[in-house]
């Protein structure tokens, strides 16, 4: 047993005198194959949803139909609540259409792949942090995988609530406004998915924020004390974002959307609460 863990750590030893020893064209051949994997990674995986079409699409294409999950659940919160009319959940036919020859092929690649990015990130993050480790320390490495793991965890819960709650309630208040009657909505293909995809990345951006916080919090730049002085300026910043986000006349529809983001901002103070008093110790 004592020989088993005296020849760990001797290759360990011995692995990091190697990275020591490695030259500036030694890292950059690393990188260049940790990118080559990264992408062979990604296309595997667009390969795999690309063959998957139909299960693909009627993921993407559900927040445009009167059945979906999010709209029978609102439906039933209305209804607990005693809210008789929600602009939102209003009955609405949206004709999607496709203008161009080559179009919905090429949309079908560029979303298969996109969603492949999304499969095969934590292999891609595992390659990150493989490339990067060595030139830490040893706490370093733990604060790196730590800071990864829950910005890529939080990334993801963005995504999902960009997904069933922010584009499709933005998606029915867009798609049943009218400046005419004479006028009916028609949306391209193209429009629908540029616009998911945005929503969707926009909120997994906005739920790194307590990760930024973090950070700022670990580097002295802010404090718990300074975030609550200025809750009440980010609760009316967050409700005029939400009405920018879903632009609609209801206050149900205005909450609901603003609420997520006023709990990360709340999570946010007590993660630089704690940072602060671990930086006091």
């Amino acid at each position: 047993m004592a020989r088993t863990i005296a020849s760990q750590k001797e290759k360990k030893t011995r692995r990091n005198s190697v990275n020591d020893n490695l030259t500036f064209w030694d890292h950059l051949e690393e990188l260049r194959g940790s990118i080559i994997r990264s992408v062979i990674a990604t296309v595997i995986c667009g390969i795999i949803v690309f063959l998957f079409k139909d299960t693909l699409f009627s993921i993407i294409l559900a927040p445009q139909g009167n059945t979906f999950v999010t709209y029978r659940i609102l439906e039933r919160l209305a209804n607990v609540f005693g809210v008789e009319q929600v602009e939102v959940l209003s009955p609405l036919t949206v004709r999607l259409i496709n203008t161009g020859l080559a179009q919905q092929f090429l949309i079908h690649v560029k979303t298969s792949l996109g969603v492949g990015l999304l499969l095969s990130s934590p292999y891609i993050l595992y390659l990150v942090c493989r490339f990067i480790s060595p030139a830490l320390y040893k706490h370093e490495r733990r604060y790196a995988w730590q800071l990864i793991g829950w910005g890529y965890i939080m990334f993801l819960m963005g995504i999902l609530l960009g997904y069933f709650l922010i584009f499709p309630l933005t998606f029915r208040f867009l798609g049943s406004y009218q400046i005419s009657n004479i006028v009916e909505n028609t949306v391209t293909i193209e429009s629908y998915i540029d616009t998911l995809i945005m929503m969707s990345l926009s909120m997994g951006v906005i739920f790194e924020i307590p990760i930024l916080c973090w950070i700022m919090g670990k580097m002295g730049i802010i404090s718990a004390q300074m975030m609550k002085h200025y809750r009440r300026h980010v609760i009316v910043f967050l409700l005029i974002l939400a009405a920018i986000i879903t632009p609609t006349s209801d206050v149900f529809t205005l909450l609901l959307v603003s609420m997520p983001m006023w709990l990360l901002y709340e999570a946010s103070i007590h993660i630089v609460k704690r940072v602060n008093k671990d930086t006091e110790r």
